[in-house]
């Protein structure tokens, strides 16, 4: 079953990369950054709340909690390089198509 996951996974990634080319077109890459992080942050939130998920908050080690914020700091910071480099990138001409 894991398969399955990685291959949606990659696939909603090849997904990303074309939907955020597109959609930062003269935006600027910081704020593109900032939108997107909120649309992720309430779908994550809506699917803990909605799944009765968030009661494991209190059950989080010091440990875990560090790693997590650690991991967050290097996803953001990832995000922010990424879309810094889709605003510097060439725009191909079959993105032309999608817009």
């Amino acid at each position: 079953m894991w398969w399955i996951y990685a291959l949606l996974s990659a696939l909603f990634a090849s997904l990303t990369a074309v939907f955020a080319k597109v959609g930062i077109t003269g935006v600027n890459s910081n704020l593109a950054t900032a939108i997107r992080t909120i649309i992720i942050l309430m779908v994550a939130w809506g699917i803990v709340l909605a799944r009765g998920e968030e009661k494991g908050i209190s059950n989080l080690s010091k440990q875990n909690l560090l790693f997590l914020i650690i991991s967050g700091l290097a996803t953001g910071l990832s995000w922010v390089f990424y879309f810094k480099a889709l605003q510097l990138g060439k725009y191909h001409k079959w993105l032309r198509l999608i817009n």
